[in-house]
């Protein structure tokens, strides 16, 4: 065969393998509209004006969803066998044929025809990409979402259900939405269609005529009208009732025999379902406006026969007749309350936590913003507390965790019945809970607290044969102008509350917000969350600085002073000067002294901090928590642990704390000195206290304030004062230790003024204290 013949053969072949693939290709768009005109003939046909009753026409409704489906599937596996046609341009031309709404979801509105986008009252390229809660009322948007997660999920979900379309002119469409899982260019997406329910054409049907032909007619109207599912009912031009169906007869508990004759009021009342707010006989104001009426969305209807209550969507309408002349009006009433409920249980289930049936943390965290809006103007007083439980831990460890939230949910009782009905308590997450307490001044708020305190000490928990007490620790911070974001509320809340803990339990801290505003404004609030977890994860460490006789061993006095540093999360010292004025704000301050007594403690007690005999290790104690009443018992506790002998430790307290606490230093230094514990006035020359309150305290030594020693060699004015506080230390039989000596020189003129102990550079500079024994 020449060349030219074998071209020919193989252009034959080709020419036949199209024809082929044309005819299939022909024969499934053939069908495709054959399924496209089924979908139009069902959603046309016996219907009137395009709208649906939601039960005569369920059928319709069936084989409308059923035969979408079916185009839907047809065409996306006639275009997956031809590349060429782009599946969203077919699917559109022919969802566009279809009188009843139609959307393609995803995450966001894939394809909307032009009977969707005209509810919504926009051209339907603006929908593509926005999702469909987004564009019904607020009461709706829970239900939608949902559904359409539930969908996609695979987990159980309504395959129908009712929504409201609001369009921009604000025109209201009731559509039953039908939704399916279907495959969309290649990829899982939902069906949705929707037809309108609500017959509102159907009740202008209903005449008042005299003669026979209309007789009849208006009698193959009743019948129809006692047919629906829907409640109808209408009166006449002075509000009696004329009519009323056996659906508004069930709705009302008022028989026709009954009602007809009398106003809607004589047989049903109208009220707002949030407030009980009584709303406005319909029927009047449609008679009296001349204009169509529509109940708030949150009617409920109250039956005046059996008392019963329903929530309804009502809808009053003027009636006319030929020359426009007002006859009356008619009333369509549409029971939601099953909707409602679902509503309401999909609200409740958002917002509250399903144990404890508490306020959840993001629902707290939304009234918290608007109770920090109102501060902010000035609108009122408000307080958060941070709550944790104290103990919980035992009860879940000895009799498991089915027992602990049996336990959760008794406390959370217990916290909501000690706390106001305006006050919301949440549960923030494990043993945690959070009290938001509106128009509330901060002493009135510390009583509540301590109320919560009370009541939570006082519950048993009874599990089998064991019984558990525990107790709360809460941390408080007021709400004002001055107050921060959300999140720094939460953090000094909760610092708050870690002080309290640490007191011991069912303690109550407050935390004001001009403390949280002052540490915003020095940059220290970031400080806050690096020392709580310093303290969690023991990321402190000691140095310490030797103290030496100033003539040689003196028999007894300090050995050496301890000194507290910071490591940041990259393994970096901090100095004091970072953390411990932030610490101090805080109220973190008494935690810290708390491990560094611990600590120090500890060491000393298995012999890892070596001392010579008869001398002792000095320990700062700040101010703040030398305020502390449990610092005392904790100090004692740990001696008792430790087994450490009390003259081996030597607390330094500063003039100014002891004056601004003398009561509890006082107790402090009585009962710990009366133990053999040591005692330093420390800085002593650089406050404004009264020498007259701290004489009488039994005090072993004095410490000059460092200022004082600087170039003391050559400066005579701090001689004067030094020579000055040793005279005064001498008749108080007090000895003296010189701090901060740097030089040489310093510590001549010390030794020749009288001290009795040196310590600084000269000596010996701060060293890491190891504390492995």
């Amino acid at each position: 065969m020449s060349i030219v013949g074998l071209l020919c053969l193989l252009f034959a072949l080709v020419a036949s393998l199209l024809l082929v693939l044309y005819w299939v290709q022909r024969r499934e768009i053939r069908s495709v509209e054959q399924l496209s005109q089924q979908v139009q003939r069902i959603a046309i046909g016996g219907r009137l004006d395009g709208r649906v009753d939601l039960h005569s026409d369920q059928p319709e409704i069936s084989a409308l969803t059923t035969a979408v489906n079916q185009l839907l599937t047809r065409v996306t596996a006639t275009t997956e066998r031809d590349s060429s046609r782009a599946t969203p341009k077919l699917f559109a031309e022919l969802g566009d044929r279809i009188h009843e709404a139609v959307l393609v979801h995803r995450d966001v509105i894939l394809y909307a025809n032009r009977q969707f986008a005209t509810f919504v009252g926009v051209d339907r390229v603006e929908l593509v990409g926005r999702k469909l809660g987004d564009l019904v009322p607020p009461e709706y948007s829970e239900l939608v979402n949902e559904n359409i997660r539930r969908r996609f999920a695979g987990e159980p979900a309504a395959e129908r259900y009712e929504i409201d379309m609001i369009g921009l002119q604000g025109q209201v469409s009731r559509l039953e939405i039908t939704t399916s899982v279907v495959d969309y260019e290649g990829s899982p997406a939902l069906l949705v269609t929707g037809v309108e329910i609500i017959p509102t054409q159907t009740v202008q049907t209903l005449r008042l005529s005299g003669d026979a032909a209309a007789d009849g007619a208006a009698s193959m109207h009743t019948l129809a009208l006692d047919s629906l599912a829907e409640a109808i009912i209408a009166t006449d031009s002075a509000g009696l009732i004329t009519y009323i169906n056996p659906a508004a007869e069930r709705l009302t508990g008022s028989t026709a025999g009954v009602a007809i004759g009398k106003t809607l009021e004589d047989i049903v009342g109208f009220v707002d379902e949030t407030d009980r707010r009584l709303l406005s006989d319909p029927v009047r104001q449609a008679l009296t406006s001349g204009a169509p009426v529509n109940l708030s969305r949150r009617a409920l209807l109250l039956s005046r026969a059996n008392g019963s209550e329903r929530s309804i969507e009502l809808s009053a309408s003027p009636i006319r007749n030929d020359v426009k002349e007002l006859i009356g009006a008619v009333v369509l009433l549409h029971d939601v309350t099953e909707l409602r409920g679902l509503a309401r249980q999909m609200s409740y289930q958002a917002t509250h936590d399903a144990l404890t049936g508490l306020v959840n943390r993001r629902e707290f965290e939304g009234r918290l913003e608007e109770a920090i809006e109102s501060g902010h103007r000035g609108d009122g007083q408000h307080v958060l507390c941070y709550l944790d439980l104290d103990r919980f831990k035992v009860v879940n460890d000895t009799s498991g965790h089915l027992a602990g939230d049996s336990m959760l949910r008794e406390v959370a009782k217990v916290l909501r019945d000690a706390v106001r009905d305006s006050d919301t308590v949440a549960r923030l997450g494990g043993d945690e809970f959070g009290m938001l307490l509106i128009g509330c001044p901060l002493e009135k708020a510390r009583q509540i607290a301590d109320d919560v305190c009370r009541a939570v000490g006082d519950y048993r928990f009874v599990w089998k044969d064991k019984i558990f007490n525990i107790g709360v620790s809460i941390g408080l911070v007021e709400i004002s102008r001055e107050s921060g974001t959300l999140e720094e509320l939460f953090a000094a809340a909760d610092s708050a509350c870690y002080v309290a803990k640490k007191q011991g339990s069912g303690r109550v801290a407050v935390y004001s917000a001009r403390d949280e505003a002052l540490a915003r404004h020095t940059g220290e609030i970031q400080w806050l969350q690096k020392l709580q977890n310093a303290l969690k994860e023991n990321r402190f460490q000691l140095y310490h600085q030797p103290i030496v006789p100033a003539y040689g061993q003196n028999g007894g006095g300090p050995a050496m002073e301890v000194f507290v540093r910071l490591q940041d999360e990259a393994g970096h010292e901090v100095p004091p000067s970072e953390f411990v004025r932030a610490a101090e704000r805080y109220r973190l301050m008494s935690l810290v002294d708390r491990w560094v007594v611990q600590t120090t403690l500890a060491a000393l007690g298995r012999g890892a901090i070596p001392i010579p005999a008869n001398r002792s290790v000095a320990i700062n104690i700040s101010g703040q928590t030398l305020g502390d009443v449990q610092f005392l018992e904790f100090v004692v506790e740990c001696l008792d642990s430790t087994g450490v002998t009390p003259s081996q430790v030597c607390f330094e307290i500063t003039e100014t704390a002891v004056v601004a606490n003398l009561d509890h230093a006082r107790r402090f230094v009585g009962v710990l000195h009366g133990m053999g514990c040591q005692f330093a006035l420390d800085d002593f020359g650089s406050g404004v206290g009264s020498f007259s309150n701290l004489k009488n305290l039994p005090m072993d030594y004095l410490k000059i304030d460092g200022s004082f020693m600087r170039n003391l060699a050559r400066d005579s004015v701090n001689q004067a004062m030094v020579t000055a506080m040793i005279k005064l230390a001498r008749t108080l039989n007090f000895k003296v230790i010189a701090e901060q000596v740097e030089d040489e020189a310093g510590l001549e003129a010390a030794r020749r003024m009288g001290v009795d102990y040196i310590q600084g550079y000269a000596v010996g500079r701060p060293q890491l204290l190891l504390l492995a024994a």
